[in-house]
C-alpha cells in the first residue's frame, strides 16, 4: 500500500475508478476503469488522494438504484468512506494543508445530494467539513473503516440523549454501526450497563467492546428479557422489538423503518467536527476501529469486497479497499 510520503502533490487529469453507467447488481453494473477524469475542487473543497476507501452496504443499494428518486445522474463513482492525503486546496479551503493525513464521509445529507464522484477512486473531492485529521495511532485501512458508522452512532446517542449513568441494549451489536454503539456508549457517553445483541459466534466480540451483557438473538428474545434499559439503540431495523425492551420513559432511536413509537428515526449528517471529538478516544485505544479479518482487499478486487460485503458475514459491518499505487 502506498505510503503518505509517497503521494505526489501534482494530481494527474485522470485516474483508475469503479463506476456505474446504470443501476443494478453490483457484479453485473460496476466496471473498473483507468482513464475517468479527476474531480474538478471547489472553492470549500480539498483533492484526497485516496489511500484506503470503506464499503458499506448503503454502497450497494445506492448501485442497485434505491436512491434514484434523490440521487445524481449517471455515471457515478460510488463510495462514501475515505482515508487518503490532501494533494490540493480550493481557493476557500483553509483547514488543511497539502500533505495533510485525513479521513471522513464525503456525503453530507445520507442519501440525500449524493456526490457523483465518490471514493472508489484514486483521487476524490470533498468538503473540508466534513474531513477531519486521522488520528496518528491510526493507519489508512483502520481509518477508512470509520466515519459513516461511527459519525453515526455518536449522532444517534446524541439525538437519544444517552447520559452517564444510563443503561442502553443495542439490537445488531456486531455490525458496523453496532461495534461502535456499543464502544462509545460506554467509553464516551459513560454508559454504566450496555447490552447488545448477536449470534452465537459474536458474542466474544461484543463482550470485548465494552458490552457488560451479550445476548445471543438465536436463543433469547429482547423483548422478553426481564430487565428494561433507559436507551435502545436499533441498529437493525427492529423497532417493534426494541419498544418492549425500553423502560416506560425510555427512549428508542433507529435508523432504519418502519418505525414503531415511541422509536423514532434519523439520518445521519456528515461533519469532520464530530471526528475531532471523537479523536483522542481513538488516539487513547479506548475506542477501536472493527476490521473483517479478510480484509482489506486489493483496489482491483473492489467487487469480490462487495460480493463479500453482501453475504451480511462481515465483521464490523463492512469492508475496505485500498487504490493500486
Amino acid at each position: 500500500m502506498a505510503e503518505a510520503s509517497c503521494v505526489s502533490t501534482t494530481p494527474p487529469s485522470v485516474n483508475k475508478a469503479w463506476i456505474y453507467r446504470e443501476h443494478g447488481e453490483t457484479a453485473h453494473v460496476l466496471k473498473f476503469e483507468t482513464n475517468v477524469a479527476v474531480p474538478q475542487i471547489k472553492e470549500d473543497q480539498v483533492l484526497i488522494k485516496v489511500v484506503a476507501a470503506a464499503l458499506n452496504p448503503i454502497d450497494a443499494k445506492r448501485i442497485l438504484g434505491v436512491f434514484r428518486a434523490t440521487d445524481t445522474a449517471l455515471p457515478t463513482v460510488p463510495g462514501f468512506d475515505v482515508a487518503g492525503v490532501v494533494v490540493k486546496l480550493g481557493s476557500k479551503a483553509s483547514k488543511f494543508n497539502i500533505g495533510d493525513e485525513v479521513y471522513g464521509d464525503i456525503n453530507e445529507e445520507g442519501s440525500i445530494n449524493l456526490k457523483k464522484f465518490g471514493t472508489l477512486a484514486e483521487y476524490t473531492a470533498a468538503e473540508e467539513r466534513l474531513l477531519a485529521l486521522k488520528p496518528k495511532n491510526l493507519g489508512f485501512v483502520e481509518a477508512a473503516s470509520l466515519p459513516m458508522v461511527m459519525e453515526t452512532a455518536y449522532e444517534g446517542l446524541e439525538r437519544v440523549g444517552l447520559s452517564a449513568g444510563q443503561s442502553i441494549l443495542v439490537l445488531g451489536g456486531a455490525g458496523g454501526l453496532g461495534t461502535h454503539v456499543i464502544q462509545l456508549a460506554k467509553h464516551v457517553f459513560g454508559a454504566s450497563r450496555v447490552a447488545a445483541t448477536a449470534s452465537t459466534k459474536k458474542l466474544d466480540l461484543l463482550r470485548s467492546l465494552g458490552a457488560d451483557l451479550a445476548i445471543d438473538y438465536t436463543e433469547e428474545n429482547v423483548e422478553d428479557l426481564p430487565e428494561k434499559f433507559d436507551v435502545v439503540f436499533d441498529a437493525v431495523g427492529q423497532s417493534d422489538k426494541a419498544v418492549k425492551a425500553v423502560k416506560e420513559e425510555g427512549r428508542v432511536v433507529t435508523i432504519f423503518g418502519p418505525i414503531t413509537p415511541p422509536a423514532f428515526m434519523f439520518v445521519l449528517t456528515s461533519t469532520g467536527s464530530n471526528l475531532e471529538k471523537l479523536k483522542p478516544y481513538l488516539e487513547s485505544g479506548k475506542v477501536k476501529p472493527v476490521l473483517d479479518p479478510t480484509g482489506p482487499y486489493p483496489f482491483s478486487k473492489t467487487l469480490e469486497a462487495f460480493a463479500y460485503l453482501q453475504t451480511s458475514r462481515a465483521t464490523g459491518g463492512k469492508v475496505v479497499v485500498y487504490p493500486i499505487p
